[in-house]
């Protein structure tokens, strides 16, 4: 199964979290896709057939700027992901107003392709972790077999 992993990192701790999950969902037997910055075109051209999200959150609740241009792209351009498993896994620091709010975002327009959610989106807290990539661990250890079945 194709797994495109859409990033978005502010400070790069996001990015390592979606090379965690390469990592995890290759080590599944997954064909796991990452690039940072990606654009629309690229992620239609691997034909995803699963969808990881893994993205930080501006101090403001907003999605990173390195991800703001492919979701107002997938939402205006709308692809054809009815059906397909996906997931979203958001950074966050819960000191701010809104916590974990660029993944909030980017899961209601999942939800709104019509991408079927197979786990409930984890919320890493900066204010209590210094390694999001190792706290991610079971959760994409989860998502692997959430994706197999």
């Amino acid at each position: 199964m194709k797994v495109a992993i859409l990033s978005g990192s502010v400070y790069g701790a996001a990015e390592e979290v979606a090379q965690r999950a390469v990592e995890v969902l290759k080590g599944a037997g997954f064909e796991p896709w990452h690039k940072a910055g990606v654009k629309f075109d690229e992620v239609l051209a691997f034909a995803p057939e699963a969808v990881l999200v893994v993205t930080s959150t501006t101090g403001m609740g907003e999605l990173p700027g390195n991800l703001q241009e492919l979701y107002f792209t997938l939402r205006d351009r709308f692809p054809a992901w009815a059906g397909l498993p996906g997931a979203v896994l958001a950074l966050g620091d819960s000191s701010y107003d809104v916590f974990c709010g660029g993944g909030e975002q980017m899961r209601e327009l999942l939800l709104e392709l019509g991408v079927r959610e197979v786990l409930p989106m984890l919320r890493l807290d900066a204010s209590e972790s210094v390694t999001p990539e190792d706290d991610a661990m079971p959760w994409l250890n989860e998502l692997a077999e959430a994706l197999k079945s």
